[in-house]
């Protein structure tokens, strides 16, 4: 037991700082931390008081427990006894003493004032414990100890405070600290009361300031559900998931909200009614279900609020809020640093590739971006824990805090519920485990002993297939990558997977494939949508209802699924260029959208048929075409992307140009305009015979490689008969390149290549600088290799390696 023990034995939040850790615990300084410091900025944090260690240590010395402890905790390491008998022995010893009577005193005297304070006789309170050992930078701590809520009057705070006392020694406490190698008797109890929010008549929820899978440290990550936040914090609800993008929101006029994923809320904790003052867990409305917790104004209230939190402690940060349902308000109710992404390795990371895997069993959100294979252990109740074996890939409805020590010896973790925040997904990150939360079906469908591959490395989607996948992993390393003259940028479709890459020094995102993003977000024809009352199909019908369920017009939800995705894309590397190519499917392909099929044509041979820039100004697509543009002017404008370049695909004559510009300015995206850049792809040999009057009319070019090599040699890229004949090194398609790159370039325009080849064949990397061209943009895998293939070229053409001067 320390010697000091403070002589006033509970103090105000407001006298509290994130310094006084071994007086309050890490959870109360970081609250009188933030009632002190950030009230001012705008931050909400309910008011409170804390009891300080010496009131601890009081009450142990009071009741005679220093022996107790000693003695059990003997017993636990000698073998004597098991980690749940001794928990239970020193907690019940606990809730057995009494309270010395001036610490009960200062206790109650605390409450009535915070009750005159709020305006309430007897006022629901929030019963915290804060041990002197949490929330620290390397050790969070985090569910070790317990909280009470809606706590009312002096018996029951005080009935509430020896709780928190003895949880102290939950067996996850013990166990943890055991982990940590933390001495029991050295550490101490605080409890923080504090005013008690009506989150149960609203909504609950966490936020970190950095992504939770990534570490990408741009975006503000938060998670909600209604009623009391337990159910996010358990892993017990999938809630809604949003993300707000960090170096914008300073601009009141913007809305850089990037993702809104609507979570299906199917429970909710609330408050008990009768004679027990406790909580109880109900179902939702469907109402609920549908509805999202937070509108966009009060997302971007609460990352404007993790950001002022973060640059108050100088870390990544983990914070909890909630929202009161009589007045509305929002509050901040915890803070503590985020400590796994913030302490993970920067300079070096590994990729993973599927190379053949089995079919699709079940499916949820990815943690952690690795793959991993083994025997599924199916464990549904804690008291089953005994049976699971080493290496197996635990599946489980959701996990707390008990279970981290089966979750130690897993491979990886499938859980039916939880979000990104999770308990189950906040200790795998932190064990270094790939996880699938929120699968909703993963205990039906797999079974013990079964093989299964857990896939965590195709975004945020994480996949659990069956059968050992054959699978690739790649180690990269940031520091090994040499600097160019020529920009190397990188080809993304994938909104999900975009933040996985922001660490590689690419010069910017040269194709982003808007296709990926319609079929696999938005899902529905964009005609479908702009002429949904049209539609005769009432299968058709019912689907785009089911999805665009809360939107009152139908082409809304096109424009803003479109812009989400597009948007995450945009912020990954923000404010380097990114190239969004407008819509580029084929007839087949577009027809292949819900609703799809009665607004396309069928075309003998889609692959030069309608597509691209014809479609834009076609009474046909025209319509559709206007979503898309304002789905752009959504992203630039009032999100605030404004480094995104549109660019026009298969644009066949000059006069297709005017026309497709012309169009484009109608809808909002006039070039020039708020520095609105727009390229051409060059993919079709008039691009390249006329590239003087292209220049004229785009700022940049884009070589298409793959459609250039067919249209000028005439062969068929999908053809297995002719693949042989089909070569980008063929003289005259490197005939075409070279002077496009000099047309375009005396012009003044740029001109970049987005393919495969030049990380295939170190020889057309050497061509392309020769050439003069500008970017090469290449998948994400290919980065580093084509960074080498490049800086060698430049090194044999005698070109120098560029100064930061020249690279910025």
């Amino acid at each position: 037991m320390p010697d000091t023990i403070s002589e006033a034995p509970v103090v105000r939040f407001e006298d509290v700082r994130r310094e006084d850790v071994a007086l309050v615990g890490g959870k109360n300084a970081s609250l009188g931390e933030m009632v002190r410091s950030l009230g001012d900025r705008g931050v909400r944090v309910p008011p409170g008081f804390a009891t300080v260690a010496g009131a601890y240590w009081r009450f142990l010395e009071a009741n005679s427990l220093n022996e107790v402890i000693k003695n059990r905790l003997a017993e636990f390491k000698s073998g004597k006894a098991s980690l749940a008998e001794t928990g239970k022995a020193i907690r019940s010893a606990f809730l057995k003493g009494d309270w010395p009577g001036d610490l009960a005193s200062a206790v109650v005297e605390a409450y009535h004032k915070l009750c005159e304070r709020i305006g309430e006789k007897d006022a629901d309170v929030a019963v915290r414990s804060s041990a002197t050992a949490e929330d620290l930078p390397d050790a969070s701590f985090a569910g070790q100890q317990e909280t009470f809520l809606n706590i009312r009057g002096e018996d029951e705070l005080l009935a509430a405070c020896r709780k928190c006392f003895a949880s102290l020694f939950t067996d996850r406490a013990i166990s943890y600290r055991e982990a940590k190698g933390f001495d029991h008797l050295k550490v101490a109890l605080s409890i923080g009361v504090q005013q008690m929010v009506r989150s149960d008549l609203a909504g609950s929820g966490v936020m970190f300031t950095i992504d939770t899978e990534t570490g990408f440290d741009r975006i503000v990550l938060i998670n909600a559900a209604w009623g009391l936040g337990e159910t996010v914090v358990q892993g017990q609800v999938d809630p809604d998931e949003y993300q707000a993008y960090k170096p914008l929101l300073a601009n009141g006029g913007l809305k850089p909200v990037l993702r809104k994923k609507r979570g299906d809320k199917i429970i909710k904790m609330v408050y008990a009614r009768g004679g027990e003052r406790a909580t109880r867990t109900v179902p939702t409305s469907l109402a609920e279900r549908e509805a999202f917790v937070l509108g966009d104004e009060e997302i971007l209230q609460l990352a404007r609020w993790a950001c002022e939190i973060e640059r108050h402690y100088g870390v990544p940060m983990d914070i909890e809020w909630a929202k009161d349902g009589h007045s509305g308000e929002i509050f901040v109710v915890q803070a503590r640093p985020e400590t796994v992404q913030s302490h993970a390795q920067t300079g070096v990371f590994k990729s993973y590739g599927i190379k053949s895997k089995g079919r699709t069993l079940a499916t949820g959100l990815s943690i952690g971006g690795a793959i991993v294979s083994g025997r599924v252990c199916l464990i549904r109740d804690p008291g089953e824990i005994g049976r699971f074996e080493d290496g197996s890939v635990l599946v489980t409805e959701n996990t707390d805090p008990d279970w981290v020590p089966i979750m130690k010896r897993a491979a990886a973790v499938v859980t039916d519920h939880g979000g990104r925040t999770s308990h189950a997904a906040i200790v795998s990150r932190e064990l270094g485990l790939p996880a699938v939360v929120g699968t909703g079906n993963a205990t039906r469908v797999l079974h013990d002993e079964q093989e299964v591959t857990v896939s965590c490395a195709e975004g945020e989607e994480g996949f659990i297939y069956e059968g050992v996948a054959d699978f690739d992993v790649e180690e990269l390393s940031v520091s090994e990558i040499p600097a160019t003259m020529t920009q190397i940028m990188l080809n993304l479709a994938n909104p999900a997977a975009a933040f996985r890459w922001w660490r590689l020094p690419s010069d910017g995102v040269g194709l982003a494939r808007m296709e990926f993003v319609v079929s696999n977000h938005v899902k529905i024809h964009p005609m479908a949508l702009a002429h949904f009352d049209a539609l005769k199909d009432k299968d058709v019908k019912r689907q785009i209802d089911e999805l665009t369920r809360g939107y009152e017009k139908k082409a809304d939800y096109f424009v803003d699924q479109l812009a989400l995705g597009l948007a995450r894309i945009a912020a990954a590397l923000h404010p380097k260029p990114v190239i969004v190519r407008m819509s580029d499917f084929k007839t087949n392909e577009y027809a292949g959208l819900i609703g799809g099929a009665g607004f396309e044509p069928k075309e003998a041979n889609p692959m030069i048929g309608f597509r691209g820039a014809s479609r834009y100004y076609s009474p046909r697509y025209r319509d559709g075409f206007a979503l898309e543009c304002r789905a752009i002017h959504r992203l630039r404008d009032e999100m605030g992307f404004e480094n995104v370049v549109a660019m026009i695909p298969f644009c066949r004559s000059v006069r297709e140009a005017d026309r497709v510009l012309e169009v484009m300015a109608q809808n909002g995206l006039k070039r020039g305009e708020n520095g609105l850049q727009v390229y051409v792809m060059c993919e079709i040999p008039s691009n390249v015979i006329l590239a003087q009057a292209f220049a004229e009319r785009f700022d940049g070019f884009s070589i298409g490689s793959n459609d250039l090599t067919q249209l000028t040699l005439g062969v068929d890229r999908d053809s297995e008969d002719l693949a042989d004949l089909f070569d980008e090194q063929d003289a005259a398609v490197k005939w075409m390149i070279r002077n496009v790159i000099a047309e375009a370039h005396k012009a003044g325009a740029k001109v970049g290549l987005c393919g495969q080849a030049p990380s295939d064949h170190p020889e057309f990397a050497r061509f392309l600088v020769e050439c003069g061209i500008d970017s090469i943009s290449v998948t994400p895998d290919s980065f580093i290799s084509v960074k080498h293939h490049v800086a060698d070229a430049e090194r044999k053409r005698g070109g120098q390696l560029p100064n930061e001067d020249k690279k910025k």
